[in-house]
């Protein structure tokens, strides 16, 4: 497996080509933006090896704690964590859970510290389903970005798992 430097490495070396991929392919400016800027984040901190202690783990520093029942419900390496898409679509799922109970509580909050009605705050959620094509295209470039990051991990470790499989059997 490459060390937990080595998947860094990777993906500050991909993240220009990826930034610069997406505007030669979108002439977008904010996709690019938006699609390089998920690759960094997703190969630092949002990537396949969250089901471990490990470099991109730590990196949530205070916060890392939500990640500890998804730690104990995967299996590392499981098609769950480092497949292609389900393992994005899953670590977005469960971080938006997260964010979405937050939300939800300071809302509560709120409107018990207001005195009114806590679903009286709620009433964006709705309009929040209807997206503009402008912002679906945003969405879908950050999930590319997103998944583009944890793929560039996964690889890496196939490739060198594969490698090590193929020279350590000749032997």
């Amino acid at each position: 497996m490459p060390s937990g430097q080595t998947h860094d490495r990777i993906t500050w070396i991909g993240f220009p080509l990826v930034s610069a991929g997406t505007l030669a392919l979108t002439q977008a400016w904010d996709l690019a933006i938006a699609t390089g800027s998920c690759f960094l984040f997703s190969g630092l901190m949002f990537g396949p090896d969250l089901d471990i202690v490990s470099r991109q783990y730590r990196r949530w520093g205070y916060l890392r704690w939500i990640w500890l029942p998804y730690q104990r419900r995967l299996r590392h390496r499981s098609w769950l964590s480092h497949g292609p898409v389900i393992g994005t679509v899953l670590r977005v799922l469960y971080l938006g859970g997260w964010g979405f109970g937050l939300l939800m509580l300071v809302a509560v909050f709120w409107a018990i510290a207001q005195g009114q009605s806590w679903n009286r705050y709620l009433v964006w959620v709705r309009p929040a389903w209807t997206l503009s094509p402008s912002l679906l295209n945003r969405l879908m470039a950050m999930f590319l970005g997103l998944e583009l990051g944890a793929m560039s991990h996964s690889l890496s470790d196939w490739l060198v798992s594969g490698w090590k499989r193929l020279t350590h059997s000749k032997k």
